[in-house]
């Protein structure tokens, strides 16, 4: 079995590294996240929208919990997306009463590190990915390194982006998800429950597309159209070839109305032609347990914003050292790709989630 993938902390940086550090999660107030719908609730339905805060909770327990407290299938309880545990995060959850039985009242929930916040009555069930983002609050504490270095490179990651990259924790500990996978795609791993399966999966595509990502970061070509690009508008899934003829594309790149974009690796033809299909077929090709696995599973080819915006990004320096950052990123995003072009953070704890 190969074990020696390249790890997410040998990708390539968009800026140069500052000589500054920082602890995160020192405390569990230190991250905050509140998950953004895409959609209103109905108010009318047999369906539950509920919003929760947790604490030190991850979101699978919350789950299990709803089923026992409804008397429902764990199948009638679903979610948007996994969040932290080692966190303070509110999140929504949908639940199906049992037919002809009166719902509880949902308040009646309410536990030690849960606290319930809203319910709609709402007519469909939540589907995973069914969310618009998620908005942070992060403190972080022991700041080492110039202040004015540090905010001078907020100022970069506000106006110019961060690398859309796939952050540590989808890969596993020490990038066991990518052991996992290429033991799944060789043959040697087939006992797998499908919610593993579908992990190792997607981890073999996220290592593929940040292997795109970091070669033309190193290139200098990420925020760069080149012959063959595909561009995505911001916002949305919708996607386009480059037209070298078109003059509006580099302001459009310039102010975040579109971005380039990477492959999403999978069965059949990229959109992407030319250099840039070269360059994507030259790098995944390195990997031919990979794209011939996920080949195989019939993924769909798809495409993923190659720069991360943050443009409401803000900060607040608090007597001690301590930083205070809050910014909002859609869904697919992870608050640690921002935080690596800061500086070099450390924390002890784990995360379930994308951060």
């Amino acid at each position: 079995m190969q074990t020696n993938y390249p790890s997410f902390s040998n990708c390539a940086y968009a800026y140069e590294p500052l000589n500054a550090s920082a602890i995160m999660r020192e405390q569990v107030t230190d991250f905050q996240v509140d998950e953004v719908l895409g959609f209103a609730p109905d108010d009318t339905g047999d369906h539950f929208l509920i919003q929760i805060r947790k604490q030190n909770t991850n979101t699978n327990f919350v789950a299990e919990q709803l089923t026992r407290f409804a008397g429902v299938k764990q199948v009638d309880v679903s979610f948007a997306g996994l969040k932290d545990r080692h966190a303070i995060t509110s999140q929504w959850f949908s639940i199906k009463p049992q037919p002809k039985q009166a719902p509880p009242n949902w308040f009646d929930f309410a536990q030690d590190n849960i606290d319930v916040l809203a319910v709609h009555a709402h007519k469909r069930k939540l589907r995973r990915g069914q969310l618009k983002g998620n908005r942070f609050r992060l403190t972080l504490r022991q700041v080492s390194g110039e202040n004015s270095a540090l905010e001078q490179r907020l100022e970069q990651i506000k106006q110019h982006g961060v690398p859309n990259y796939f952050a540590e924790q989808r890969f596993g500990r020490q990038g066991n998800n990518l052991d996992k996978a290429h033991a799944l795609f060789s043959g040697t791993l087939r006992r797998v429950k499908r919610q593993q399966r579908s992990l190792y999966i997607s981890a073999a595509r996220s290592f593929l597309f940040n292997q795109i990502l970091s070669s033309r970061l190193s290139a200098q070509t990420w925020q760069q159209p080149q012959q063959g690009d595909v561009l995505q508008l911001s916002g949305s899934h919708s996607v386009f070839a480059y037209d070298a003829e078109d003059s509006a594309i580099a302001e459009r790149l310039s102010s975040g109305d579109v971005s380039l974009t990477g492959a999403l690796w999978g069965d059949g033809e990229s959109m992407a032609t030319a250099e840039v299909a070269a360059l994507e077929q030259t790098i995944a090709t390195k990997y031919p347990v990979f794209i011939d696995g996920l080949a195989s599973a019939r993924l769909k080819p798809e495409r993923r914003a190659l720069s991360l915006r943050v443009p409401d990004l803000s900060w607040t320096w608090i007597e001690g050292g301590v930083l205070v950052l809050e910014f909002y990123l859609p869904a697919g995003a992870y608050a640690t790709a921002v935080l690596r072009e800061l500086c070099a953070v450390s924390s002890d704890m784990n995360n379930d989630g994308k951060v």
